[in-house]
């Protein structure tokens, strides 16, 4: 689960330069304070290309700045490192990079260093999760051809036929062009994530070494990590970026479960956590505790169940309708949630431009008779299970669709907790998957496609279940290369429907995120990518 958004024509031509955020200090904020926050143990050493989930996210978010990034108001693409990004045909784009950029070490980030990261995410025997991001680029295939049989196929993939994408060029320090197999509109705004961040040369003299010490170009570097514990930050005094943090320090805390989590922020022990647990949500507990500390806002991630279509029964196409129309979501979210949670009727958010309601149809709606009959119509008679982590809250919603499954159902239904977030996705990056399992999408960029194209593209990072539509990859392929963006937007409304008699994963809801501060912050705000604004904090 990424953090992770589409923008009108003439942005995604040539992005201006216009700053992210302002370089004021508010009057009496305490600028060499440090904060706390919650964070879920991190699956893989802090590499960009190699982060594709939440609790590594979280941390390298401040560690790097990439060319673009996305406003916190209102997840709009503004240019970061680039001072320019320049195509005439949505094919090829120059890059020109802003002057005087150092990483932490003190080397300088050029355009050698975009392209040599790009080059090394990309690369297939470096195995990387973010690889396919990268896909759209002209050589992309020479690097990482595709495997006949699948990753998980008896035969060993083909050995790549070169090391570098032949579109990528640098042209000087400061420059670099990007050639696109197909023109694709909406590039300028995708390179916001943060698997496109540039990489210093001690990585690639010492991978080792860098990931026991990550060095980045953002406005935080790297102090500490202590592995099921915490991950220690300082603010980077020579940032060079117009976001300038108003504290000094950052410590992301690893917690096994909200539930105590919440209890320290109740207790002022800790200063943010990003979306609260459902005991905390039941009766709006979190008004009595939390009081003018609540922090709120409408979110772009949802939440959803995948399922492993490597492993019967879940690739049993009736059986995923049947479980999907035998989950009463409307009643769980007003019961678990509070109604902080709305019911889901696609894979696309609301606040997405694109968003089709009712694109899921009644796959989607709590049809007890025809799950029923769906469920008879799969033959399966044995147990389904539900595998999910709960540090993250997850355990009360979990319980609640499984009792919802089996009570319509009539079926052997079971929950399957783990305790670690990051134990938990190196199972479901593995497919070793023994049930369906809890996923969930936070937008990358703001873009339909970002909805589609990463989650259910055939190889795509985070297409974990292994879902595989040829009609789907060539219905995208086109909505990629269409001339306009209407056109694009009218393409992917059809990709989107054409999942639905599949059912890759089930939509549950979206929702209205519920955060809190302590005490300490006077001034705490969540962007719309479910993470704290580090840029809005100001601390008593």
């Amino acid at each position: 689960m990424s953090r992770a958004r589409l923008v009108p024509a003439a942005v995604a031509v040539a992005l201006a330069a216009t700053a992210c955020g302002t370089t004021d200090t508010p009057t009496g904020s305490n600028t060499d304070a440090g904060i706390t926050i919650f964070n879920t143990e991190p699956e893989n050493p802090l590499v960009p290309g190699n982060t594709t989930e939440v609790g590594g996210s979280r941390v390298l978010d401040p560690l790097f700045t990439g060319l673009v990034e996305y406003r916190a108001q209102d997840a709009q693409p503004v240019n970061a490192m680039a001072e320019s990004i320049d195509t005439t045909d949505s094919k090829v784009f120059t890059v020109t990079l802003k002057q005087g950029w150092l990483f932490h070490d003190g080397t300088p980030v050029t355009a050698k260093s975009f392209v040599d990261a790009w080059n090394w995410t990309a690369y297939a025997p470096n195995a990387t999760q973010g690889a396919s991001f990268f896909s759209q680029i002209e050589g992309y295939s020479a690097v990482n051809p595709p495997d006949p049989d699948g990753p998980d196929g008896p035969g060993e993939p083909p050995a790549p036929t070169a090391q570098t994408m032949s579109g990528l060029r640098v042209v000087d320090d400061r420059t670099f062009t990007i050639t696109l197999s197909e023109p694709f509109a909406v590039f300028p705004v995708t390179i916001g994530y943060e698997v496109f961040s540039p990489l210093p040369e001690a990585f690639f003299a010492d991978r080792a070494a860098f990931e026991a010490h990550p060095i980045g170009n953002g406005p935080f570097r790297y102090v500490s990590r202590a592995v099921g514990s915490d991950i220690k930050l300082t603010r980077y005094d020579d940032y060079r970026g117009d976001d300038k943090p108003k504290f000094k320090d950052l410590t992301l805390k690893v917690y096994q479960s909200r539930e105590s989590a919440y209890a320290d922020l109740v207790a002022n022990n800790l200063d943010f956590m990003e979306e609260l647990p459902p005991n905390a949500l039941a009766g709006r507990q979190y008004e009595t505790d939390l009081g003018d500390r609540v922090v709120q806002r409408e979110t772009l991630n949802n939440q959803t169940i995948a399922f492993p279509m490597y492993l019967a029964p879940y690739d049993n196409a009736d059986l995923r309708r049947a479980i999907s129309m035998a989950i009463d979501r409307e009643e769980i979210t007003r019961r678990i949630f509070e109604g902080t949670r709305k019911p889901a009727d696609g894979w696309v958010h609301p606040l997405t431009k694109g968003y089709r309601p009712g694109q899921c149809g009644e796959y989607c709606q709590y049809h007890p008779d025809k799950a029923k009959e769906a469920y008879a119509r799969s033959g399966y008679t044995g147990e389904i299970v539900l595998l999910s982590n709960t540090d993250g809250g997850h355990q009360e919603w979990a319980e609640a669709v499984v009792n919802s499954i089996r009570n319509t159902l009539g079926a052997q239904v079971r929950f399957a907790p783990s305790t670690s977030f990051g134990e938990f996705r190196q199972k479901v990056n593995a497919h070793k998957m023994t049930g369906m399992y809890r996923a969930g999408w936070i937008a990358d960029y703001p873009s339909i496609e970002n909805w589609l194209s990463p989650v259910f593209r055939t190889g795509a990072s985070s297409n974990d279940g292994l879902y595989s539509n040829p009609a789907f990859d060539a219905k995208l392929a086109e909505a990629d290369r269409a001339p306009s963006e209407d056109e694009a937007i009218r393409l992917y409304q059809e990709a989107e429907r054409m999942l639905a008699p599949d059912l890759p994963s089930i939509p549950l809801w979206t929702q209205n995120t519920v955060a809190g501060r302590s005490d300490r912050l006077k001034v705490a705000n969540l962007d719309p990518f479910r993470t704290l604004d580090l840029y809005s904090v100001e601390v008593a």
